[in-house]
């Protein structure tokens, strides 16, 4: 329950009209207690996917997304749409969903059949063209934005699952319903994005063998056939790492723990700020470095992904995403880099950014690694933590250290 103080001109929103309160025997500045909605019980604990089919990890990279959606021949086959200037393709916005938000694209493409059909029909119900997914906001017409609403609720859903911090989903109809212990995180993922979507009805056939899951199935078989058993192993340890910067130089550690990203991904990154007197969106002339050494598989729209394996998929193993990296000097695609190697200049390019700086974020296997928990960032020595608060945390090393603060004050200069 929740504790509210009284006001007179809160009563309209108190009382309702079925109410047996009566406000006249209530006085200004009391504390009325308001019971919390008790959830109904679980209503599924069949499981959907395994964890792997739910981010962009190894299996993933089997998938020739051009080839599947042109092979079925569905409106999404023949579908264009602007972003950011340039004309993607239906299975270009998927592909670049997928691998900005580290999420499945055989998940999208299911979701997207079972919500609307999108994949395998040609004529749709008018407004299944606007919303493909059925999330109807005016903020969020069009492919590119359903699917990206879509892929940070499934990834806002799997990484508090992981924690503990998920116990139930609210339904499209407002009704609260628990979420099963036996369920794995993948699961509860998609159980939470089908309670967005639907009512109880709708969500109980959703989340069900003959729901999403036979769409999955219809399109590449059974998913747990797929699954890659112990996806982030509980051993696992970070190769060395140093400070994202040229040596000698000090920039202003501006971000704590934050979404890798979006606002659902696992508090993956940290942020940085150049040296300088400006502020807000400016060029700057000073240089992020390979903070260890890989292959850069991707270098465009803002962003540059750093694979420390250097297999040239960045689905496998440890990835580091450089984001807000200027087109002006970035390195290319293909490039072998060696430790300290410049990748380019930070800026607020890609993205959403307030300011010019680099955002650095960690993946094992497709999977966002949270900089607040049990595998923090070690960059030389210096270990990142947070308070509970997204973009609030510290760098330690040896007794000192260093606050994310949105500007520059002496509490988070950092030199390497």
């Amino acid at each position: 329950p929740s504790e509210v103080p009284f006001y007179r001109r809160q009563e309209r929103i108190v009382f309702g009209s079925d109410s047996q309160i009566d406000p006249n025997t209530l006085e200004v500045g009391m504390i009325l207690t308001i019971p919390a909605p008790q959830p109904a019980a679980a209503i599924s604990d069949f499981k959907i996917i395994p964890d792997s089919e739910l981010v962009y990890g190894p299996v993933s990279a089997t998938l020739d997304i051009s080839a599947f959606v042109s092979q079925k021949g569905g409106y999404l086959s023949t579908y264009t749409e602007q972003i950011e200037g340039v004309t993607l393709t239906g299975a270009q916005i998927v592909q670049r969903i997928s691998y900005e938000y580290s999420v499945n694209p055989r998940l999208l493409l299911a979701l997207m059949e079972y919500q609307t059909r999108w994949v395998t029909r040609t004529q749709l119900d008018p407004s299944y063209t606007t919303y493909p997914m059925g999330r109807y906001e005016t903020n969020r017409e069009g492919l590119y934005r359903q699917l990206a609403w879509t892929a940070d609720t499934l990834n806002k859903a799997y990484y508090r699952y992981q924690i503990n911090a998920l116990p139930y989903v609210i339904l499209a109809d407002g009704n609260l319903v628990q979420l099963s212990t036996l369920i794995n995180p993948g699961t509860a993922a998609v159980q939470y994005l089908m309670a967005q979507l639907h009512d109880q009805s709708g969500f109980q056939l959703a989340v069900s063998e003959t729901g999403l899951f036979s769409s999955y199935t219809n399109f590449f078989g059974i998913p747990f056939d797929m699954a890659i058993e112990n996806l982030v192993p509980a051993d696992l340890t970070q190769p060395a790492l140093v400070l994202p910067f040229e040596e000698g130089s000090t920039w202003s550690f501006t971000g704590g723990p934050h979404g890798g990203w979006g606002s659902g991904s696992a508090w993956a990154a940290l942020d940085f700020a150049p040296p300088g007197e400006a502020f807000g969106c400016f060029q700057s002339d000073a240089w992020v470095v390979a903070a260890a050494d890989g292959l850069v598989v991707r270098a465009k729209d803002g962003a540059v992904l750093l694979d420390l394996d250097g297999d040239g998929l960045e689905q496998t193993g440890w990835t580091l995403l450089y984001a807000h990296i200027e087109s002006r000097d970035r390195v290319k695609a293909g490039t072998y880099l060696k430790t300290g190697d410049r990748i380019g200049h930070p800026s607020c390019e890609g993205g959403v950014s307030n300011g010019t700086h680099l955002h650095l974020a960690r993946r094992y296997n497709g999977e966002w690694i949270s900089a607040d928990t049990h595998l923090p960032f070690n960059l030389e020595g210096w270990i990142s933590s947070g308070d509970g608060a997204e973009y609030d945390g510290t760098l330690s090393r040896d007794g000192l250290s260093v606050t994310a603060w949105d500007g520059r004050i002496a509490e988070n200069q950092i030199q390497r």
